[in-house]
């Protein structure tokens, strides 16, 4: 059976403003949906991937789509994906795991179009906030021309994130690059695309990770705020002990690792801090990887 990879990232707190540059009036607006009937504030999955991709580019590996600070802009390697059209091609790391697409339509009429697509292996979900948006607006001033002042508001929101991520590291054309994915998830800073206006670390606070052979990932979203302000995973906790997923798939890092409930599973992996934990779930993935499973 394949082997497949899934985690749930929890990310510490922090204020949130503007990820995307939208504006409603002179108010520039976070992205919402609404989740477990209230309104809570979101993050795109493309602001995430675009995080990934500039991470894998910064620590030196090559990507094929790479942004140049100075144009604002990316520049391709590979604008044709030509390394995939032949066996041992080159190809680039966020080709391999995020996919690519680019379609044209048909030059003469009757035709069909054409579509170089490649899906993306490593799967992410839009991340959402884990308290409901109250609706905190500030409000600010700029002078403009012939000294007018212009007023605008920012919608803010204090809270944490979490979001999920599944790939299969057999649907890879070089399976070792989803400890790269791992290295990403665990080490991103910024996340808000081109756009970032503000300062939010995206880094795991806490996070859960499964190997398994399970097809289901059944940890996505796991986190859940306490009236406290503690974090929780009693989804998850109840999933294990009901046999849904095997305890020792499981490695959990952060502060989520000590919650009394979680310390009752004693097969799983758990570690204090997320580095551990990331260190100790590579190893036994590149271990499977390594043997085959």
């Amino acid at each position: 059976m394949s082997l497949h990879v899934f985690g749930a990232v929890l990310t510490a707190e922090g204020v949130a403003a503007n990820n995307r540059g939208e504006t409603e009036g002179n108010i520039t607006t976070l992205q919402k949906l609404l989740w477990k009937g209230q309104v809570h504030t979101t993050v795109s999955a493309e602001a995430i991937r675009w995080a990934i991709r500039y991470y894998w580019q910064m620590k030196g590996i090559e990507v094929n789509r790479k942004w140049l600070d100075e144009k604002e802009d990316h520049e391709w390697e590979d604008e044709g994906w030509k390394g995939w059209a032949k066996e041992g091609g080159k190809t680039f790391i966020d080709d391999d795991l995020l996919g690519y697409m680019r379609a044209e339509g048909a030059k003469i009429e009757g035709e069909k179009g054409h579509a170089d697509k490649r899906r993306g292996v490593l799967e992410l979900a839009r991340a959402i906030s884990t308290t409901p948006f109250a609706g905190d607006i500030t409000f600010n001033a700029k002078s403009g021309e012939k000294g007018r002042t212009s007023l605008y508001g920012t919608e803010v929101h204090a809270t944490r994130y979490q979001y999920a991520f599944a790939m299969t590291p057999e649907r890879l054309r070089v399976k070792e690059r989803a400890l790269d994915a791992i290295d990403a998830i665990a080490n991103l800073g910024e996340v808000a695309g081109n756009h970032s206006r503000f300062l939010f670390d995206f880094s795991p606070e806490s996070l859960v990770l499964r190997i398994t052979e399970d097809p289901a990932p059944r940890v996505l979203l796991c986190f859940q705020q306490e009236e406290d302000g503690g974090i929780g995973v009693p989804d998850l906790v109840g999933r294990v002990e009901a046999g849904d997923i095997v305890a020792k798939e499981l490695y959990v890092g952060g502060p989520v690792a000590q919650h009394p409930d979680v310390k009752k599973l004693t097969d799983i992996h758990a570690s204090d801090g997320v580095k551990e934990a990331v260190k100790q779930f590579k190893k036994a993935l590149k271990a499977k990887l390594d043997k085959g499973d």
